[in-house]
């Protein structure tokens, strides 16, 4: 699927590169095309002008006066020899009245656009008229024309990869969720018969040892298969004590390590509450301790420091283990990434879906050292 979903992106990009490419040199082509016709136009307004004003009495002007008359578009200033304005033509009045340096500023943009149109008047002394001209308005939508449809090319791909994002993440939740409640109905049979089991084994003999610890391990895995069925529901949040929880686990995952491993934690004295979900909140805790007890491979210390800020309780959970490396730390929790030789990379990946989808918190790597440890945070809302 990831690779399907590259081969299109990559696909799209290429199509739009493409097409951007392709109206850019069109686009110039045009405009350079527009260019010569323009001032091809001006040449024979130019020759028009001229015509009218040295045409003998009783002369036919209706084809010079047509040429005259047909340029509505391409703006012009007209200067002598010295530069000094004396008129213009298709330039927006009201601007020239409402500014009286209008016209210098335009005829300095029209110099450094396009040469001048010279209609040398006399030789001696030397005479002329300079015919300084600017794009027109389809001179000027050509050459912009490429920017626009870049923006919306850009738009086009934007929106795409967006919904194709969505739909990607959408097919990963429903997985998500078929997975853990199918393995919650899988376990749910074969729990229900261990404990008809162990109720035998109680009647039998009530104090036995084995049946309570056998109790305890399979009220575990009903914990375990809860808590996978809570995955893909809405989740029912409650107000609860973040530090009891912490806690609780802590003294689980202790019960379960050697004396070499020395756990700190640091709570404040009051309680710290926010809405979590219990069963969900207790295995992001416990997957997080567990990842730290195996970083320090068995020797070392994990502390789990709890600060209540304004807003905002934040968790930070760290071990003096072996660390990451940078080139692994954005991989650590996307799905199948592990170092484990028998882990299957699921973990991290479902503790940072419950933090966030679920508590609508933040779950991400804090600082990472290699040979120094790891410290993971949690951010939940208050």
């Amino acid at each position: 699927m990831l690779r399907q979903l590259f081969n299109l992106r990559s696909g799209l990009a290429l199509i739009a590169v493409a097409i951007v490419i392709g109206t850019i040199f069109y686009s110039n082509f045009l405009s350079k095309k527009i260019e010569v016709e323009e001032r091809e136009k001006i040449n024979q307004w130019v020759e028009a002008n001229k015509f009218i004003a040295n045409a003998p009495q009783n002369i036919d002007l209706t084809l010079a006066s047509e040429i005259q008359q047909k340029n509505t578009d391409i703006p012009i200033i007209w200067t002598n020899e010295h530069d000094s304005i004396i008129d213009s033509r298709n330039i927006d009045t009201s601007l020239i009245h409402a500014d009286p340096d209008y016209l210098k500023k335009k005829l300095k943009e029209f110099k450094s656009s396009n040469p001048p149109i010279i209609l040398q008047l006399s030789k001696t002394p030397y005479v002329a008229d300079r015919y300084y001209y600017g794009d027109s308005k389809l001179l000027k939508q050509v050459r912009y024309y490429p920017i626009i449809q870049l923006l919306i090319v850009a738009l086009f791909i934007f929106i795409t990869f967006y919904a194709i994002s969505v739909r990607n993440k959408s097919t990963q939740n429903q997985v998500w969720a078929g997975m853990a409640k199918e393995t919650a109905h899988q376990l749910g049979t074969p729990i229900s018969s261990l404990q008809g089991w162990i109720e035998m084994l109680k009647e039998q003999e009530p104090d036995s040892i084995i049946s309570k610890e056998m109790e305890k391990d399979v009220n575990r895995l009903k914990l375990i298969s809860d808590r996978f069925g809570k995955i893909g529901s809405a989740p029912h949040l409650e107000e609860s004590d973040i530090a009891e929880q912490v806690e609780k686990m802590m003294a689980y995952i202790k019960r379960r390590s050697t004396e070499k491993v020395n756990f700190i934690l640091e709570r404040p004295e009051e309680k710290v509450c926010t809405k979590i979900s219990e069963p969900l909140f207790d295995w992001v805790i416990e997957n997080l301790l567990k990842n730290a007890l195996d970083a320090i491979n068995g020797k070392g210390t994990i502390k789990v420091s709890i600060k209540n800020l304004p807003a905002k309780v934040v968790v930070d959970i760290s071990d003096t283990g072996r660390g990451i490396s940078k080139q692994n730390l954005n991989k650590v929790f996307k799905p199948g990434f592990t170092t484990r030789k028998r882990g299957w990379g699921l973990g991290l990946s479902l503790a940072k879906r419950i933090i966030e989808q679920y508590h609508n918190g933040q779950l991400f790597i804090k600082s990472s050292e290699i040979n120094k440890g790891t410290t993971f945070r949690i951010v939940l809302n208050t």
